[in-house]
């Protein structure tokens, strides 16, 4: 008996140890995932609760929830994505002039 780990995949066919390469980056995707809606959950949450006290903090809200927003717009809504676009360059260049 040895104490050295045995490596199993040396043991099976490419298409096995592929198959489990890809369920085990599927897995990493999917805790990424779940750990990125938990910070979202977590940022949405405070931005609900904590009232902006300035109007650089709530374009900086107004941002957040437009990036959102343009994040499920279809891809050929040009239109929508301009406008989000331009509403975003307004608050930059007003926050500048403050």
């Amino acid at each position: 008996m040895s104490d050295q780990p045995l490596d199993l995949d040396k043991h099976r066919g490419m298409a096995a140890q592929k198959a489990t390469d890809i369920r085990r980056a599927l897995a990493e995707v999917e805790n990424n995932a779940r750990q990125l809606r938990e910070r979202q959950n977590a940022l949405e949450s405070q931005l609900l609760s904590v009232q902006a006290t300035s109007w650089p903090e709530a374009a900086a809200k107004a941002r957040y929830v437009l990036n959102l927003y343009v994040a499920e717009l279809a891809p050929g809504d040009a239109h929508h994505r301009d406008l989000v676009e331009t509403i975003l360059a307004d608050f930059a260049r007003l926050a500048d002039k403050s």
